[in-house]
């Protein structure tokens, strides 16, 4: 098994530790892991959050993939699947390929330069908000709970409502696989197929693999052995 340079990102409201447990599995594989922390996601209480757009995240993002090398697998949980989309339009060489946790690429949004930015940062929802977003809580215990609300930091609101040109088409050529929790991967290509909003870009994909990972969208957490057991199948390709 030849060693891979994992670089993470999480989603909404996260720093680098939620990828804890499964670059910990990862490096017992002697892969060579990067957990991202994204700017204004920083544990610090005093953290600059208000300004930060979703542009700060890509191109702090560009910058860390670009010294990391090309044979990097990047991997985007959730919310961050708008920043990875955003490298891989600026630099579709950047990475060997690109994994979606319970996320997916962002579309180009033609009227993004006209949106008026937004300011502040968004704290976190309660448990009962994310379920009734979508966002599953299935498979995390008490404690994994206890750490989410404990180390959670409001999320820039700049970035997540942020939206972005995207006009390399070559971003679609990246090698991909969504890794499906939430939703089985044939919900997700049947979405697509119908050009779901959320999903309408998957169908752009012209070399895109599905692997189910049955669980809520916190993989990292409910079923980290799983989810570095499929990320290592994934960088084998």
């Amino acid at each position: 098994m030849t060693s891979t340079h994992f670089v993470l990102v999480p989603g909404h409201w996260l720093g680098g530790w939620a990828w804890d447990r499964v670059a910990d599995r990862l490096r017992e594989r002697g892969h060579h892991v990067t957990p991202v922390t994204l700017p204004g996601l920083e544990a610090q209480s005093g953290a600059a959050r208000d300004h930060i757009t979703l542009a700060d995240h890509v191109d702090a993002l560009a910058q860390l993939v670009s010294q990391a090398g090309p044979d990097v697998v990047l991997v985007a949980h959730s919310g961050a699947g708008a920043v990875v989309s955003g490298v891989l339009d600026r630099d579709p060489t950047a990475v060997r390929r690109v994994v979606y946790v319970d996320s997916g690429p962002s579309a180009d949004d033609p009227h993004s330069a006209a949106a008026p930015a937004s300011t502040g940062a968004v704290p976190l929802p309660s448990w009962a908000e994310l379920s009734a977003g979508g966002a599953s809580l299935e498979g995390l215990s008490e404690g994994d709970l206890a750490q989410f609300a404990a180390r959670a930091v409001p999320h820039p609101a700049g970035a997540a409502s942020g939206t972005q040109r995207l006009t390399n088409e070559s971003r679609r050529q990246v090698p991909t696989t969504i890794i499906a929790c939430s939703l089985p991967s044939a919900a997700v290509a049947e979405l697509a197929a119908n050009r779901h909003p959320m999903f309408a870009e998957v169908s752009a994909l012209t070399d895109l693999e599905y692997v189910d990972l049955p669980t809520g969208h916190w993989p990292m957490w409910s079923k980290p052995d799983d989810l570095a057991a499929v990320l290592t199948a994934v960088a084998e390709h």
